[in-house]
């Protein structure tokens, strides 16, 4: 008896640690319990890096299907990015000298970026890569992971232009065989919908968030060609 209260004395005051530990990350709880890519390697509790240099990448793959790097996995809020002075490392972004946490409802989808892409502001973009919601299970921070784009969500940030790629894993997901919004809109009733709610309210009521709406698969191709392309003069 005595042994077994010992042990479970021991499990607690575990517990207890881990979760203070957690907890002092960003202040946000088991935050360094997310999962992250086995190719990369964490250099600190902010900022993982990789041999991979993440933006020289071709955005598509040759059966047409498109790469995407996972800087958030989905169902949580720690905002990770890859990081612009070194392509090589995906680090928590920091804003007014705190690492940044969306205070709402954990992403609804992995959210990331597509390599290899650049669009400008003439362009409706704001010069980063292409940011793209990818739905399906979560996938760990930091993995390079085959996407096939479905559509685009159209929004304005502040009243500048700021679309989201709407994209599928192409395996092991119930998504995976879907082909366009209408398809999503058909077999996932209710998908599109979230989406469209948690982009246009995780920034608050006052956030500037406005949502314009979903284009179709071809409308998203073109967007992600000519971010493509812009990318590829501007190296």
């Amino acid at each position: 008896m005595r042994k077994e209260l010992w042990l479970a004395g021991i499990a607690s005051l575990s517990l207890l640690a881990s979760a203070a530990h957690a907890e002092a990350l960003g202040n946000l709880a088991f935050s360094a319990t997310t999962p992250y890519s086995s190719a990369m390697t964490v250099k600190d509790d902010f900022t993982l890096v990789g041999q991979q240099d993440l933006m020289e990448m071709d955005a598509f793959n040759a059966d047409g299907t498109v790469k995407a790097i996972v800087e958030i996995p989905t169902g949580t809020s720690a905002k990770w990015e890859i990081s612009e002075e070194d392509p090589k490392a995906v680090y928590w972004e920091y804003k007014d000298g705190e690492p940044r946490v969306v205070n709402y409802l954990g992403y609804p989808g992995n959210y990331g970026a597509i390599p290899g892409t650049a669009l400008p502001k003439e362009l409706g973009g704001d010069g980063d890569p292409l940011d793209v919601i990818i739905l399906g299970q979560a996938v760990p921070r930091g993995e390079i992971v085959d996407v096939r784009v479905i559509g685009v969500l159209k929004m304005l940030d502040g009243g500048e232009q700021d679309d989201k790629l709407v994209a599928v894993l192409t395996e092991a997901s119930p998504f995976a065989h879907i082909e366009s919004m209408a398809q999503l809109n058909a077999e996932f009733p209710g998908v599109s919908q979230i989406i469209d709610i948690w982009f246009a309210s995780y920034k608050g009521p006052d956030g500037g968030m406005e949502g314009l709406g979903f284009e179709d698969a071809e409308a998203a191709i073109a967007v992600l060609e000519a971010a493509a392309g812009n990318f590829v003069t501007t190296q």
